[in-house]
């Protein structure tokens, strides 16, 4: 892996291919591995970037200052962008990621060519119900340390509200035990989840859907409509709301599209790259 040295802290990411630059971004406690069957199959035509960003699953722990509310987290993607000298990006995004992403494009569009959301955090979903205990819990951490401990174990982690009903087809196949690992073992880890958790609010993705109205580039919804906690609902909310987007809808998948389905997402991601850039 390579890494980005921002101010922030670092930044680990995953690079492979050639070409116009697609970056991906991942929600809480998974890493860029979430990407892992989607980018070998656009690297023949596309650079594909996939950091691990600071929600929960990654090794560095951040800065102890380092701000990890929804904007700055959102700051940390835009600088990310820029200290790869990266222009003209498809920003590829999922779960919280979706919502980062989202306030990444109001707040800090420069770099950002289009914006490709799967299955995400949008409005007044964020977070969705099922996984708000962890956000209250994160209020007292050594609460929030006791029920990941119970996520070292597979009964667990198969559970509808850890990742079981976030991806439908080969869970095992899934690297969400490594996923875990970093929070189990690592203070500075632990510290910066709490951070993230205790940030997190339906304002910033609200104010983030008002602003883009006015987004003046490409957008697409790639949504999965078995998904029980981001339902396809706020896909047609989003695509109503934000400048110019349209809304593919996804079969046969849960909230990990790319797990689920990842030829039929590299697929809508390669042909939304390649689309003229005008927005009606």
């Amino acid at each position: 892996m390579s890494e980005a040295r921002l101010s922030e802290g670092t930044i680990h990411y995953r690079e492979s291919g050639e070409g116009p630059p697609i970056v991906f971004v991942h929600g809480l406690l998974v890493d860029g591995r979430l990407w892992r069957k989607v980018t070998p199959l656009l690297e023949g035509s596309f650079r594909c970037i996939v950091p691990d960003l600071p929600l929960g699953s990654h090794r560095t722990p951040m800065e102890s200052d380092a701000d990890l509310s929804p904007p700055g987290l959102a700051r940390i993607v835009a600088d990310l962008l820029e200290s790869l000298g990266l222009e003209d990006v498809v920003l590829v995004a999922n779960d919280t990621g979706g919502a980062i992403s989202q306030i990444t494009a109001a707040n800090h569009p420069e770099r950002i060519g289009r914006l490709l959301l799967t299955n995400c955090d949008a409005f007044e979903n964020f977070l969705p119900p099922a996984f708000r205990p962890m956000q209250w819990a994160a209020r007292v951490p050594p609460v929030l340390t006791g029920v990941m401990q119970g996520m070292r174990f597979a009964p667990m982690r198969h559970l509808p509200n850890a990742y079981g009903r976030l991806i439908k087809h080969d869970f095992d196949g899934a690297p969400t035990r490594d996923w875990v690992e970093p929070y189990l073992s690592n203070p500075g880890v632990r510290r910066d989840t709490v951070k993230v958790l205790r940030g997190v609010d339906p304002r910033y993705t609200l104010e983030a859907a008002e602003t883009l109205r006015n987004f003046d580039r490409p957008a697409l919804l790639a949504w999965a409509v078995e998904d029980r906690f981001f339902k396809v609902s706020f896909a047609e909310r989003l695509a109503a709301t934000i400048k110019g987007a349209r809304l593919e809808r996804i079969a046969d998948s849960y909230t990990f599209v790319s797990e689920d389905q990842p030829e039929r997402l590299a697929e809508l991601i390669a042909g939304f790259a390649r689309e003229p850039a005008s927005v009606a």
